[in-house]
């Protein structure tokens, strides 16, 4: 399938635009305003993110407060991504993967992937984060619970993971920066991918400057623990 990933936006707003190919990292800085779309290019196994304000890196995501403030694990179109100073990261602006978030299943590393696949120069998403975090001066102990794109994970009564299903080919994640954000994918298959076989796809990233929220944004008045979150997150620019 053939996907054009800048279809809705004007050409004249896009700052930046390339492929990832599948096993890749890609980090870069968004400024605040600012919105990062992920397209899924082929309905591949997943991808594995990471945020930080970019200006303080100290603070970043928490998985744990994004599921426990909004009350769920599954994320989409209204939600946000809490720092763990209380602030929001990103505001989930768009997105047509069905709720393909996954915040509880971690990243894959380099034992688990050859327990899976078997010996081989397979890319996992640990060695990824490590590497992308090297170019902003960070490393092995700035890695936290991470977000997995493009994958549903279901919690059983157990309490174990399972993996439901992955988003189709052409699916997009629009992401709007809340603050200067400094933001990190690993395109490697996700944890808990059923399939034997390692076949990481690539994937489109796209910047643009997108319109401001209005006065009714519904990530920004969903619930009052949102607005708290973007009136702490605002103070830091006024």
């Amino acid at each position: 399938m053939v996907v054009t990933a800048d279809d809705g936006i004007d050409p004249g707003l896009i700052t930046w635009a390339e492929t990832v190919p599948g096993g890749a990292y890609w980090s870069r800085k968004i400024k605040r305003g600012a919105t990062l779309r992920i397209v899924d290019l082929e309905g591949g196994q997943g991808v594995s993110l990471l945020c930080y304000n970019a200006d303080n890196p100290i603070e970043r995501y928490n998985a744990a407060d994004t599921v426990k403030i909004q009350f769920g694990i599954f994320l989409g179109v209204g939600k946000v991504l809490y720092s763990d100073m209380g602030r929001v990261l990103f505001s989930i602006t768009g997105e047509t993967t069905g709720g393909a978030f996954d915040t509880l299943g971690g990243a894959s590393n380099p034992a688990g992937s050859t327990q899976k696949y078997g010996e081989g120069d397979w890319r996992d998403t640990r060695s990824n984060f490590i590497n992308a975090l090297a170019k902003h001066d960070l490393g092995k102990k700035d890695i936290m619970p991470n977000l997995n794109l493009f994958a549903r994970v279901a919690v059983e009564e157990d309490g174990g993971l399972t993996f439901q299903e992955r988003s189709k080919a052409g699916s997009t994640v629009d992401l709007r920066a809340e603050m200067n954000v400094l933001v990190v994918i690993s395109n490697t298959p996700h944890v808990l991918h059923p399939s034997p076989t390692y076949q990481p796809t690539p994937v489109r990233v796209v910047v643009w400057n997108s319109p401001p929220p209005t006065s009714g944004d519904p990530c920004r008045t969903g619930c009052p623990e949102a607005v708290r979150g973007f009136e702490n997150t605002d103070a830091l620019f006024v």
